[in-house]
């Protein structure tokens, strides 16, 4: 699925970062479930901040 998306996203010519954190799960960054691990969460929050500021401004 994933190298599907990328593919798709690569066709279209869309500029974009993807990332994956090891030992995480889907939902990692929801706070209030058993799977949130706040320091991916947080690096994943401040990647997506820094990417919107350099490509949405």
């Amino acid at each position: 699925m994933r190298s599907e998306y990328e593919a798709a996203l690569k066709a279209n010519g869309v500029t974009y970062e993807m990332h994956t954190y090891q030992g995480t799960r889907h939902g990692s960054h929801n706070y209030s479930t058993p799977r949130y691990d706040p320091e991916a969460a947080q690096l994943a929050w401040e990647r997506m901040v820094s990417f919107f500021n350099e490509h949405l401004r």
